[in-house]
């Protein structure tokens, strides 16, 4: 008898995991607590797979042999629960597409710059011939290139919460871009939690697996020296000289493994900015343990173009920059964002805050920004830390109203630069959709 696979969650995540479980003869049920998209349903429907949406069928639900849950849900959600008390395995779509697959595996966790460094290895494996693609946040699921075209390598986005359910996943090359707070709503506020699922990348990684990471992040220097990973550590660093991993000298990044050296010239990387520079050496890093050759790499990082709704340029207007950078949705990325601008700046800012400390982005607002738009369900928050740092401070709850106003504001040689800092969920459906509506309202204009 076939076993039984529930899929919670009608998403990217979870059709690619009905596709693959019924490749490999489970019998597949896909149930969603709200309502799924027409491309997904013409999925299931097509490939002949049970759904339901709008609520959950609880008691068929628990006869489950394996359950794959969208990493939306929470742990705690009482469903969670009830299948956990039932001794009924609850893992994530990455945990069950790397069971079925022998592919090598590049994975990349972080708080910020994962899509980044993901886009930035996944061009090098393209322009070096090797076949591979990027999955997981980015891209289609992981368990949906297993289920239709299983290649030899797999680019993987992987956030928090898929490592959250993971039990045997184990990348040959795994990269930590940094840990800054974000999320803290699903670890209890408590920020050490969170960093112990960001690590859970590399926990079932042996001595021949790799852990590239960045070495001037105290966070993770700290937490490596209490808790020992099995993988060989090939650090990067802008700070300091590493004697294995990648660091930088004289505007070189200099990257060594294994007393073999590759140099690179910041100045000629597409890319700017040193979380940019930090990104290429570690999707460098991880490119030279593949053996793609040195010019490869250099070619591929000078050429590469950069992510959508990451510090991405969307048009000028009366030599007025208008910058999208709706991927921002923490703090961090925001200081990243900032910190870039070289003139006067309008910040649109806002969204769903996940228990946000706004202090590190101070000297920032001080120096670079002249006025800010909230534009959220929820501006309070905002209002009351920023109101005296700036003469001009703005709510609003449209995309097409705090550009219009950003419009207004914004002189000759300044920038208006939307990096929320905060999930998307009050006024948008994701970051994507904010980033497009943003940039549809800039075209607008």
């Amino acid at each position: 008898m076939a076993k039984k696979l529930i899929i919670l969650g009608g998403g990217e995540s979870g059709i690619g995991a009905a596709l693959l479980g019924k490749k490999e003869g489970f019998e597949v049920f896909v149930s969603d607590f709200g309502k799924i998209k027409t491309k997904y349903k013409d999925v299931l429907i097509n490939n002949a797979i049970e759904w339901e949406e709008g609520g959950h069928s609880e008691s068929r639900i628990l006869t489950a042999d394996a359950v794959v849950k969208s990493p939306g849900i929470p742990d705690k959600a009482p469903l969670i629960v009830s299948l956990k008390a039932e001794g009924i395995p609850v893992i994530s779509e990455i945990e069950f597409a790397s069971r079925y697959t022998k592919a090598n595996l590049i994975a990349i966790t972080g708080s910020n710059g994962k899509t980044t460094t993901t886009s930035m290895v996944a061009h090098i494996l393209k322009v070096a011939g090797l076949k591979s693609i990027a999955a997981g946040n980015i891209g289609d699921s992981f368990a949906r290139g297993v289920a239709e075209k299983d290649i030899e390598n797999y680019v993987l986005e992987i956030s928090s919460f898929q490592l959250d359910g993971i039990v045997d996943f184990a990348p040959h090359i795994a990269i930590i871009t940094n840990i800054t707070p974000d999320h803290l709503d699903r670890y209890e506020y408590k920020f050490e939690n969170y960093i112990a699922s960001k690590f859970r990348i590399a926990m079932n990684q042996t001595e021949s697996d790799y852990l590239i990471y960045d070495a001037d992040d105290t966070v993770i220097t700290d937490w490596l020296e209490k808790h020992p990973v099995k993988a060989r550590l090939l650090p990067f660093s802008v700070l300091k000289k590493v004697k294995e991993g990648a660091y930088l000298a004289n505007d070189k990044i200099i990257i060594e493994i294994d007393n073999n050296q590759l140099t690179m010239s910041t100045a000629n990387l597409s890319m700017k900015g040193v979380h940019n520079t930090k990104n290429a050496m570690a999707a460098a890093t991880a490119s030279r343990l593949l053996s793609i050759r040195k010019a490869t790499i250099r070619e591929s990082l000078e050429g590469f173009q950069g992510v959508e709704h990451r510090l991405e340029q969307v048009l000028k207007i009366n030599n007025v920059s208008y910058i999208n950078d709706s991927k921002a949705t923490n703090v961090n990325a925001t200081f990243y964002a900032l910190d870039s601008m070289t003139a006067p700046t309008v910040w649109i800012v806002g969204g769903t805050d996940k228990g946000n400390d706004y202090k590190d982005l101070f000297p920032l607002v001080n120096e670079k920004v002249k006025a800010i738009i909230c534009l959220g369900v929820d501006n309070r928050k905002l209002m009351d830390t920023f109101s005296n740092m700036v003469d001009v401070i703005i709510e609003t709850q449209s995309v097409v109203e705090a550009t219009k106003i950003a419009y207004k504001l914004a002189n000759k040689g300044e920038n208006v630069l939307l990096s929320p800092a905060c999930a998307s969920f009050d006024l948008f459906e994701n970051y994507e959709d904010r980033g497009r509506q943003f940039k549809e309202a800039v075209r607008n204009l």
